[in-house]
């Protein structure tokens, strides 16, 4: 059994990565093919089983990290297509900077910052219950 306050977090977590996909799909959903055991966008109950991209983020303790304890983000393009690495970073980077108007947001009374650690971007700060 979790702590509903992380339920609580996590799940605010999860609408600013839901309103993120949102932006991603309508921008880039309709240039590359899903992969063939992918639903289309909309027809599950979850915006992370659906559609072109898969949002989201899991904590990491931070041992060894610049950055301490955070949620490392991770953005899935879920195709059999080959996607140029130049389109990847972009993607990334734009899923980051939605990310940084998101949170505040869901988050207002937090100060949360979106920076990379090591070959990840992690959101970091304020991660009291």
């Amino acid at each position: 059994m979790r702590h509903h306050k992380i339920e609580e977090w996590e799940s605010k977590l999860k609408r600013v990565f839901d309103r993120v996909d949102d932006h991603l799909e309508e921008k880039y959903g309709r240039k590359y093919p899903l992969h063939p055991a992918r639903p289309t966008r909309g027809t599950t109950s979850s915006k992370a089983h659906d559609g072109l991209f898969n949002l989201g983020a899991s904590f990491s303790a931070g041992y060894g990290s610049k950055r301490g304890p955070g949620y490392v983000v991770e953005v899935r393009m879920v195709t059999l297509t080959r996607v140029p690495q130049y389109l990847r970073n972009q993607i990334e980077e734009e899923a980051v900077e939605r990310l940084r108007e998101e949170l505040p947001r869901e988050f207002p009374d937090r100060e949360l910052k979106i920076e990379r650690d090591g070959q990840v971007y992690k959101i970091h700060g304020d991660l009291r219950l």
